[in-house]
């Protein structure tokens, strides 16, 4: 079955592709960065921030206690 890239629209086989749904690394990459620098968001309500310090978890090397 051929597919579309969803970042570049390029037509690939989705089977034996280790890229899939993409049709290479690159496009994988380019994605993923768009998701971490928040070009991309799913709509719904925003989380309230729960007031608690994650690193205050965490001893000094980092560790979870």
């Amino acid at each position: 079955m051929k597919i579309k890239c969803p970042k570049c629209k390029k037509k690939v086989n989705w089977e034996g592709n280790e890229w899939r749904p993409f049709c290479s690394e690159r496009c994988k990459m380019v994605d993923l960065g768009a998701w971490v620098s928040e070009s991309y968001s799913i709509e719904g309500d925003a989380l309230e921030d729960s007031g608690h310090d994650i690193d205050a978890d965490n001893d000094e090397d980092g560790y979870l206690h």
